[in-house]
């Protein structure tokens, strides 16, 4: 079967089933309070019942269409069978007859009976109830995260975007001191270039100065001492 719900929700009425068929059985034998008790009884088994062919009723819409046939069929038989026992309970004669009622030994020996199969049968549905309510509990657990993997995918893409706007920055950054490494470096032949004049010119300088100190030198010897 396509769903794991359906089939906890088709064991739960099957042990509801069960113990509802045994009702009609016994109610002949009733009397009084006993009789109202059964009434009461068959009243909520049936009406749990109700509700698990509903709780199936709704896995069958959302079930793919390759196993919404079976499953209709089974739902189907199940209701069926769930309308003729309320139709046996209702058209069954309580407390007619004297003959009908058993002595007190029988009387003792049909309850611990029907108490031991009542009490199984409800074992069996805590059980079920437990599984569907801890498989109920799982599923949440994956919704939960299913949430969280897709609110960390979605942060996650949120970062790479903020790192991809980062890195342009970046690549804008090192571009700009790539270009003011260049002028630098230019810079610093022109200064090179300029200290090399300067220095040039110093030396033409100092020759200069030189040669006119010695002209300088030249003449006075020669108006003076000669």
């Amino acid at each position: 079967m396509s769903s794991e719900e359906f089939e906890k929700l088709h064991e739960i009425y099957n042990s509801l089933y069960e113990e509802l068929r045994l009702i009609p059985e016994k109610a002949p034998r009733c009397h009084g309070e006993e009789k109202k008790r059964l009434q009461r009884t068959f009243d909520e088994r049936h009406g749990e019942a109700e509700e698990v062919l509903q709780g199936m009723d709704a896995e069958l819409r959302t079930a793919p269409a390759a196993y919404r046939s079976a499953m209709s069929t089974k739902l189907r038989l199940h209701r069926r069978d769930l309308g003729k026992l309320q139709r046996e309970m209702a058209s069954s004669e309580l407390g007619i007859g004297s003959s009908a009622r058993p002595t007190e030994g029988d009387h003792q020996g049909i309850y611990s009976s029907q108490n031991q199969q009542s009490t199984y049968l409800q074992s069996q549905r805590a059980l079920l109830l437990q599984g569907q309510a801890s498989l109920t509990s799982a599923s949440q657990s994956i919704e939960r995260s299913q949430r969280i993997a897709t609110e960390t995918d979605q942060i996650g893409s949120e970062i790479i975007e903020e790192l991809g706007g980062q890195r342009e920055q970046l690549d804008r950054t090192r571009n700009r001191l790539v270009n003011t490494g260049e002028h630098l470096s230019k810079s610093r032949k022109v200064l090179r270039a300029m200290s090399r004049r300067l220095m040039t010119n110093k030396l033409l300088l100092a020759i200069i100065i030189l040669m006119e100190l010695g002209v300088l030198g030249a003449v006075v010897y020669l108006k003076f001492f000669r």
